[in-house]
């Protein structure tokens, strides 16, 4: 059943991701029990970028967006979400809704687009997420994923400044460590005078 689901998601140029987390080995990351979340709803063109993880013990609290806006002339190819950039802080010295000292972290981000601003978690770290995620479109224009939300260890739910085609997707299994520590993404590069998508996928590190 598994294989006929995703046979059929790949068709629509869906995929479904089976294992909700996979742990994680690489030797160059130096932090402790580590597994990447993934989501099920996705697009799968392109490929998967480098990762980049928070220094050591530090944990994403907040989150910003790389954003292409919607334009709706006929030959307009829009690519919607572009890039995903998670902000770490060291949460030994306190939570709160904002801060003035943290690192940033991403994986590749597409060709187009600006940068919104940043999204804190209320009080908390980020725990898990969920992408909206347009379906193969056929001959009108694809725009792969649209936009993101983030689940904070404090329960509260925070959406990014993305766009509004697609569905929204299931959310990811919640991180048993202390939060989100790292990011990869999955990025179409620009096709030229083929149809652009940017960003289609991405995983993000949990971390103890």
């Amino acid at each position: 059943m598994h294989h006929f689901v995703s046979l059929l998601l790949i068709i629509i140029g869906l995929h479904v991701s089976i294992q909700t987390y996979v742990m994680d080995s690489d030797p160059d990351i130096n932090r402790k029990n580590r597994w990447w979340l993934n989501v099920y709803y996705a697009t799968n063109w392109g490929s998967w970028g480098f990762k980049d993880i928070c220094p050591n013990g530090t944990y994403a609290a907040g989150f910003s967006l790389k954003v292409e806006q919607l334009s709706h002339g006929f030959w307009d190819d829009n690519t919607a979400l572009n890039g995903i950039r998670l902000h770490c802080i060291d949460p030994s010295k306190g939570l709160s809704s904002s801060y003035e000292k943290y690192a940033s972290v991403q994986s590749d981000v597409g060709s187009w687009g600006q940068w919104t601003e940043i999204k804190w978690c209320p009080s908390g770290l980020l725990t898990a997420f969920q992408l909206r995620v347009e379906s193969f479109q056929g001959i009108e224009d694809d725009t792969a994923a649209n936009n993101i939300r983030f689940r904070c260890s404090g329960g509260s739910l925070l959406q990014g400044a993305g766009t509004a085609w697609g569905e929204w997707g299931y959310m990811s299994t919640t991180c048993e460590g202390k939060g989100i520590c790292g990011i990869m993404t999955r990025i179409e590069e620009p096709q030229g005078m083929r149809d652009d998508t940017a960003l289609n996928d991405a995983s993000m590190l949990c971390c103890d």
